[in-house]
């Protein structure tokens, strides 16, 4: 059975508990997630979304425990990607002919995905749709995260159906955040964010103060993973704003994969030396081959500065590093600094291609960077440390 989120509407989405990464493998998610479906009952009644394929047959079985199919005047899909339209294929059977409203890049993309040519709607920013007391207004939001997307705002129940925006990975009993875990929230919040929609900032802050600019009342915001903003909703969308504008907390996080312990005992004796500069910043080291990429994409956000290390194999550096790179490249970071460090035993070339690579991916990378032939010795390591006061003292100016 669903859950009533109002007298008028009722979450009837799928918590996935088992779920461990998303997107192929591109996105973890250890502590789950939901794909949030919501049925309105106004003089009309609203489909807002499907959940993912694999539990399509679950979903339609369950719907059906709640409502008559037949019942269902109109499916708004706000997204056309699989974990929200997956079950639509298995509900067209039992009700072809009903209208399914979205932009028309969703109409693109739900034929391209499913290839049936469904009773489509299209819609874009400022149409509406009477349902009774209620009516439902579009608002078009393109590339948050995806070309098609759009939110759904319903009247008197004062209700933003945001879709992706606003959303976490995050499976819980708990449906709204007055309940739920609020460092597990946000932690989950920003990791979302950061990494998938860090690239599409300057849209957010855009589209979010053109929905402010139509002065609607908002008692909650609905998205379509994780929980419902519920207590103060307007919290989600401050904090949107701030993450959006090229956001960094007193934070150094310094990453590198290391093959004999040389470039890890390297980024320790950095972090002593910039400690010993600025005790108040925050640093943290991550091991790119053993930490989860995400969970370090997310500690990048946070950081006004990071440091890059790797030792030299095949005339370059190691593929951990390598592949952060390539996503942190995609997210397109900006404001922060950055510097390379490595070990080798004959070439050398990782800290000079590091520094490159830092700098394509948009990084102000103002240090050479600091490499060191075989094994630290102290003398060495107090090189590191010099170099990490450096570092540090650079950013204080």
């Amino acid at each position: 059975m669903g859950k009533k989120i109002t007298d008028k509407v009722t979450w009837v989405g799928k918590i996935d508990w088992e779920l461990k990464c998303f997107h192929g493998n591109e996105y973890s998610t250890r502590r789950g997630s939901s794909y949030n479906s919501y049925l309105i009952r106004d003089d009309k009644t609203v489909l807002i979304d499907t959940v993912w394929q694999p539990y399509d047959k679950e979903f339609v079985s369950r719907l059906k425990q709640e409502i008559d199919l037949k019942e269902i005047d109109y499916i708004i899909i706000n997204h056309g990607e699989i974990d929200h339209s997956g079950a639509l294929v298995e509900l067209m059977r039992e009700i072809p002919d009903t209208p399914i409203y979205c932009t028309a890049n969703g109409v693109k993309s739900l034929k391209g995905h499913y290839h049936q040519d469904w009773n489509f709607v299209t819609v874009k920013t400022g149409d509406t749709l009477e349902i009774g007391k209620s009516k439902l207004i579009f608002v078009e939001a393109p590339m948050l995260h995806w070309p098609d997307t759009m939110m759904t705002y319903m009247t008197e129940e004062n209700i933003l159906f945001s879709n992706d925006a606003f959303g976490q990975h995050y499976a819980t009993e708990s449906l709204f955040n007055d309940i739920a875990d609020k460092a597990e929230l946000y932690e989950e919040a920003i990791k979302y964010y950061a990494n998938i929609l860090t690239p599409f900032s300057k849209l957010v802050t855009k589209k979010i103060n053109e929905v402010l600019g139509f002065n609607l009342p908002l008692n909650m915001i609905c998205p379509s993973h994780g929980v419902i903003w519920k207590d103060n909703p307007v919290q989600i969308i401050e904090q949107y704003l701030k993450w959006a504008e090229d956001y960094q907390e007193n934070q150094i996080t310094i990453i590198y994969d290391t093959m004999w312990n040389s470039t890890r005992r390297m980024a320790e004796a950095i972090a002593l030396g910039i400690e010993e500069v600025d005790p108040e910043v925050t640093v943290k080291l991550y091991n790119s081959s053993k930490e989860d990429k995400n969970d370090i994409v997310t500690q990048i956000f946070k950081s006004k500065a990071i440091l890059l290390g790797s030792p030299t194999i095949n005339n370059g550096y190691l593929y951990s590093v390598s592949g952060l790179l390539e996503m942190v490249k995609g997210l397109k970071f900006r404001n922060k600094k950055a510097a390379a460090f490595g070990s080798y035993g004959w070439g050398g070339e990782a800290v000079r291609l590091l520094t490159e690579d830092l700098k394509d991916a948009g990084f102000n990378v103002e240090d050479e960077g600091i490499r060191l032939q075989w094994v630290p010795d102290e003398a060495q390591l107090q090189s590191c440390i010099e170099f990490g006061k450096k570092f540090a003292s650079m950013l204080k100016e």
